[in-house]
């Protein structure tokens, strides 16, 4: 059953293949796709080529990975060869003003038809004051004017007549018409009436009486006589308006002739122009009856804004579909608004304040979000999901969403939308997504899911050494030579925690190349070289390392108790990591073991004061199993254990220490000592196999620092699962330990191949009666179970559950 330590051969990994030739990354062509994200990319072609709704993307993957660049890199390319789609613009309804009408254009059109429509208006304010301070226009509103003035002197004359004829005089006063008596062309005075014949006078009175009537009558009958007077005098407006702005419509309309929903738009202007004419008299120059002020003050009025063309939607000196990637998608930034501005103290607004969002620039090709931002924002998400279900653009004020009332505000009519929106994020919000909403997997329908890491081939090598002069390219940097690159390639590994894979975080690699680069500005180098990698590397380790260095100190000072020499009971180093900022280092931790007579329960400490996890938790309940099924199938377990982390003041979780606390557990049981010189990692499962865990790497070269810091004596080592020996990416300096044999490494697969390394002594195979020979480790521990059961017969303990319920209560 010896194992053997591993050697330095075994853990050194292959650089470049022989095939990859270049001396530095000049010689390399950039790489144009994604590194090894096959599956990804065939799932985005897959949601590129199945337009409609429902079909949208989400792409998730680790951070730096470079998902935003791969998803823009692949849209813009079917960007390219798509159709380009229409414009969209808002137009003013005149029936309707709170109502614009949304108009679809061709693409380039409607940029077009706003100058148009700019320019016409401008031609019209100068044309129309112009025509109507014509000569012949203010000659007709003379004559209309003298029109005015004839017919109301001729229904005056008629009553003046008969008047007269009666011998009675009509009076103009100050305050109105009068009628008076007169004799030989002079008005009586009222003595002299008063002499005149009684008869004389009352037939004066019934004729004034009379005349009054009839002059009555007529002055009623002069506002009709006005009425007739605007209404002709509008006509004659009407008719040189129409002189001065029909040329100008007429040649909009041919040059719209194609488009029917411009063609109907002007004619509603050109009415509009008609029946408001005077908004473009209004501040005329030639309008000298109002101060200056106020005819610049309605010069500047936003009223003949309802005459311009707000483009929502441009495509002008634009091929192929657009991409757009929204960063910050709120309700406005995503779905637009509708702002208003202060005119005359007030807020007002109209359809040219509309603003268009992300949904409107992407109509027609693809939405790039971030569904982490998405989903903070307040309304966003919903409004999202509301437009990709109605298939419409909708712009709603936010205190509409939210049921209460506002301001008075435009109700523009729904734009039509074909987008297909493509979603960036992590694995975690995609899970949830799916199950709390059950909208999200209809209209997500597409999964893109981007590799952590790739397998080491010598395609991916060669393709890793493109992206690495890529890197360098783009970012200006120094080319790195071939043993550069293989330094980049084996912290690539390093990073994906798998000697035989590559991270596929970009990002980080991104920042190793650039740091090196940094490394060799500062040497004076014009190549990178494998040593400013190094140089690289060393200082990130050493900024972040501040935490680990205090941990080693604090470790070598004895403050933290680990023991890297002699033997002892019940005690085994276990092998954790802590992780800050991003970054990972092992620690060494102190596992004892303590066991008594008592009723089968092996207590989890950090469990009973709530510092370990569940997954810990189980790993101690595991080590119940094991025991019960190896020594005790046939009898109760009869003894009462306790298993610690030592001087651990935060919490504990994972099960990669559970063969650390077995190995502690047995060596209590038997009273055998320990190598302390030794640490462990690994997990157990209830048949005594090692099981793969997590960061072995940083994990050995944890406890290489502790055991270098006091001294390589050549006894000291790390057992490990055999299943971890491949993700096992050493640091030089461990290496070099390994090559000159002063440190070990053994991987193991089963508890008695740890129990022979970490005792001296031979585990011992059961026989077929299942029996463990006497004086190995295993047939210690069955006699001293046995024992611990002879004994709780004479002291007549009872135990009250079989070994799994036991170790579940002692759990819990």
């Amino acid at each position: 059953m010896a194992v053997a330590p591993l050697s330095p051969g075994m853990l050194r990994r292959p650089g470049l293949s022989p095939d990859a030739a270049f001396e530095t990354t000049d010689d390399l062509p950039d790489l144009e796709g994604p590194l090894g994200q096959d599956r990804a990319v065939a799932a985005l072609r897959f949601a590129i080529a199945m337009p409609g709704p429902g079909w949208g993307a989400y792409v998730m993957g680790p951070p730096g990975s470079g998902r935003h660049a791969l998803v823009l890199r692949m849209l813009e390319r079917a960007a390219a060869e798509a159709e380009t789609p229409s414009d969209c613009c808002y137009l003013n309804d005149f029936a309707e003003p709170r109502r614009p009408r949304a108009v679809e254009l061709p693409p380039g059109r409607a940029l077009a038809l706003r100058a148009d429509m700019d320019r016409l208006v401008a031609e019209l304010r100068v044309a129309i004051p112009a025509a109507f301070e014509s000569a012949d226009h203010r000659a007709r509103l003379q004559l209309l004017d003298h029109e005015l003035e004839e017919a109301r002197e001729r229904a005056v004359d008629e009553v003046r007549q008969r008047a007269n004829a009666r011998g009675i005089a009509l009076l103009r006063t100050p305050i109105g018409f009068g009628f008076a008596p007169v004799k030989d062309g002079e008005v009586i005075e009222p003595d002299a009436f008063h002499e005149l014949p009684e008869e004389v006078q009352e037939r004066v009175k019934r004729d004034i009486t009379q005349l009054q009537a009839d002059l009555q009558r007529t002055l009623r009958s002069m506002p009709d006589l006005e009425r007739r007077h605007r209404e002709k005098v509008k006509e004659a407006n009407r008719e040189v308006a129409l002189h001065a702005a029909g040329h100008l419509l007429d040649e909009l309309q041919r040059r719209y002739a194609d488009l029917p929903a411009v063609l109907a738009h002007l004619d509603a202007v050109q009415l509009d122009v008609l029946e408001n004419v005077h908004e473009f008299l209004a501040g005329a120059d030639g309008d000298s009856d109002l101060p200056a002020q106020l005819r610049k003050l309605l010069a500047d009025t936003p009223a003949l804004q309802r005459y311009g063309v707000n483009v929502m939607i441009d495509h002008s000196g634009h091929t192929g579909a657009p991409v757009v990637q929204e960063d910050l998608p709120t309700l406005a930034n995503l779905a637009g608004r509708i702002e208003h501005h202060a005119h005359f103290g007030a807020l007002v607004t109209d359809f040219t304040l509309i603003r268009p969002g992300a949904l409107h620039r992407a109509r027609g090709g693809w939405l790039v979000l971030d569904a982490r931002k998405v989903l903070a924002q307040p309304f966003a998400w919903d409004e999202l999901k509301r437009a990709l279900r109605s298939r419409e653009l909708r712009i709603e004020p936010p205190e509409r969403l939210l049921g209460i009332g506002g301001t008075s505000s435009l109700e523009p009519q729904p734009i039509p939308l074909e987008v297909q929106v493509v979603l960036v994020g992590d694995r975690f919000l995609h899970h949830l997504l799916s199950v709390l909403d059950p909208e999200f997997p209809e209209l997500f329908k597409v999964v893109a899911d981007l590799e952590d890491a790739i397998p080491r081939t010598a395609a991916n090598d060669l393709d890793f050494a493109r992206l690495v002069a890529t890197i360098a390219r783009r970012a200006r940097l120094r080319p790195l030579a071939r043993e550069a690159v293989e330094r980049v390639l084996q912290e690539a590994s390093r990073l994906a925690g798998d000697a035989t894979r590559l991270t596929a975080d970009v990002a980080s690699v991104s920042d190793v190349v650039v740091e090196a680069d940094h490394e060799a500005d500062a040497a004076g180098r014009s190549v990178v070289a494998a040593r400013d990698v190094t140089a690289a590397l060393a200082a990130r380790e050493r900024r972040a390392g501040r935490l680990r260095d205090e941990l080693q100190e604090e470790i070598r000072r004895g403050t933290l108790v680990v023991e890297t020499s002699g033997a002892r009971v019940g005690q085994v180093n276990g092998l954790s990591v802590v992780g800050i900022g991003g970054r990972w280092f092992g620690r060494p931790s102190r596992i004892t073991a303590r066991v008594r007579l008592g009723r089968g329960e092996v207590v989890d400490i950090e469990r009973e004061v709530a510092l370990g996890g569940p997954i810990h938790s189980k790993g101690v309940l595991i080590l119940a199993g094991f025991l019960g099924g190896r020594y005790s199938a046939d009898r109760p377990l009869t003894l009462a254990a306790s298993i610690v982390f030592e001087q651990s003041y935060s919490g504990v979780e994972g099960d990669s220490a559970s063969s650390a606390e077995l190995y502690a557990l047995l060596s209590a049981i038997a009273g055998v000592p320990v190598r302390q010189g030794l640490a462990v990692t690994g997990s157990v499962d209830q048949l005594g196999r090692v099981q793969a865990v997590g960061a072995v790497t940083e994990k050995v070269e944890g406890f290489f620092d502790v055991c270098r810091a006091r001294g390589l004596d050549g006894t000291q080592g790390v057992l490990l699962p055999a299943a971890n020996v491949p993700h096992l990416v050493l640091r030089e300096d461990v290496l070099a330990a390994l090559q000159e044999g002063t440190f070990r490494i053994w991987p193991v697969e089963t508890i008695d191949e740890g129990l022979e390394l970490l005792t001296g002594l031979p585990a011992g195979a059961p026989d077929d009666a299942g029996r463990f020979p006497a004086g190995t480790v295993n047939g210690r521990v069955a006699a001293r179970l046995e024992a611990l059961s002879e004994q709780a017969r004479r002291f007549m303990i009872a135990p009250v559950a079989p070994v799994a319920e036991g170790g579940g209560r002692g759990d819990g």
